[in-house]
């Protein structure tokens, strides 16, 4: 590794933000959003976007531990869990079925977790049956679940299948032994081939796989082995992330410690070797963290600049509503933000009164929706412009020194408001998003709340 790609590892590597949403949810502003504003939120976004919406369904339950997962998860094998938390997430679309206007067209519906499949098809069945009921389905809709293919069977996805689901994304993480003891997670190649080849059986149109670099003993031979594999199955789409190292949020990290985590330069060769191997394949790198095949609906849209980035992550759709049903599913109005309580049975006491299980939430202003929409274009587009007239003067002028920074590093080039990311860039995209992030700006303590960039 050259001495210039390290001294840039030393300079960047720092406490970033994922940018999942502008802005980020440690500094939104709970006492901003109540909830009549959130209700209107959601009945003016649902009327400028013509009636139609996207749902997404935190399912939270788990039988196995992963310790390297920061989502909000219960660990449980009691099955008997099944039927309450469903009637409850029903009971809960009921509640915004009376906030909205009329009936709605649902484009995308989304199943994540904790592991969807700890549910079972029936239940799954029920699930999404309830959700579409009386509603209309957009013409190519995209229904979409994440699986973990221990806990997957051929009947969850003929049953998904039945009721329109088109896309599976599977998480694999790593197949090398050590690396998946170490994470609690040990998941053969061989299941993984199984429940692909099943989806593709059932007539699924997009396979997703999740990889991920940085795990406690993962080295850049475990990256080779583990593509080489996957390569073997060629899925539609691979999101390949940065391990997120937050024992602080996610206690089940303290399995292991910093020590047993590789170097950033060691990650930084980890991501550059699975690119290469990806490209060579015939994938296409796509926004933040992902790659797509020629043919794939993303890649598609964003070779036609419609590619669009949310909490559900990256998609086709323009879609400016999303409604989180579940304990801790975030909801997302374009001008406001919602998390519902992340407690299931906190989550599910406020449903039985009828409540909206509201945790916290944020009200964007003006400079939230501009920079907002700048971070989004930069991580789907590689581009951007900034408008001084738009911005505090003293924000402005420390976004152009960041740039300028950036620029002499080879990561944008900068020029009359015009922020362009090279390909070197691309790898460093989260600290080029936080330069336009103006509350990191003001509060300046990512050390306590993010992880890594690299």
């Amino acid at each position: 590794m050259s001495n210039t790609i390290l001294s840039l590892l030393t300079k960047y590597d720092k406490s970033t933000p994922r940018y999942t949403s502008y802005p980020t949810v440690p500094y939104w502003e709970a006492e901003t959003l109540t909830f009549e504003l959130w209700k209107q939120s959601v009945r003016d976004t649902f009327v400028n976007e013509n009636g139609e919406l996207c749902i997404y369904v935190h399912l939270p339950f788990c039988e196995n531990l992963c310790t390297f997962c920061a989502c909000n998860k219960r660990i449980t094998k009691n099955h008997s869990v099944e039927d309450k938390y469903i009637q409850t997430v029903l009971k809960e679309w009921k509640l915004y079925l009376e906030i909205l206007s009329t009936q709605p067209t649902i484009r995308e519906i989304h199943l994540g977790g904790g592991t969807p499949t700890f549910f079972s098809p029936e239940n799954l069945t029920r699930l999404v049956s309830g959700l579409t009921d009386g509603c209309n389905i957009a013409d190519g809709h995209e229904f979409s679940v994440e699986v973990h293919p221990n806990y997957t069977t051929r009947a969850h996805l003929d049953a998904l299948r039945k009721v329109g689901f088109k896309r599976i994304s599977l998480g694999v993480q790593d197949f090398d032994p050590k690396v998946q003891y170490m994470i609690n997670r040990l998941q053969s190649y061989e299941k993984t081939k199984e429940v692909v080849d099943w989806a593709r059986e059932l007539g699924y149109d997009s396979i997703n796989v999740d990889l991920v670099y940085g795990l406690p003993h993962q080295t850049v031979n475990h990256i080779e082995y583990t593509i080489d594999r996957i390569n073997q199955l060629l899925p539609d789409r691979i999101a390949f992330y940065s391990y997120a190292h937050v024992p602080w949020k996610s206690k089940g990290q303290r399995r292991y410690s910093e020590v047993d985590l590789p170097a950033a330069s060691d990650k930084l060769k980890m991501y550059s070797t699975g690119r290469a191997l990806l490209l060579k394949q015939g994938y296409y790198a796509i926004g933040m963290d992902h790659f797509a095949l020629t043919s794939d609906k993303l890649r598609l849209a964003a070779q036609a600049g419609k590619m669009h980035r949310n909490f559900m992550g990256y998609t086709t759709t323009q879609n400016k509503l999303i409604i989180g049903l579940g304990a801790s599913s975030i909801s997302d109005a374009w001008g406001a933000f919602m998390q519902n309580e992340k407690e299931v049975e906190a989550y599910e006491e406020k449903i039985e009164n009828e409540q909206l299980p509201i945790i916290t939430g944020h009200k964007l202003n003006e400079e939230d929706i501009y920079l907002r929409k700048k971070i989004l274009e930069l991580i789907c587009t590689n581009q951007t412009r900034i408008d001084e007239q738009k911005l505090e003067k003293s924000f402005y002028e420390s976004i152009v020194a960041k740039m300028i920074n950036l620029s002499n590093d080879g990561l944008v080039k900068f020029e009359d408001g015009l922020i362009e990311v090279t390909a070197q860039g691309g790898t460093f995209i989260r600290n080029i998003c936080s330069a336009l992030d103006a509350r990191l700006w003001r509060k300046n303590n990512a050390n306590a709340i993010f992880s890594k960039a690299i």
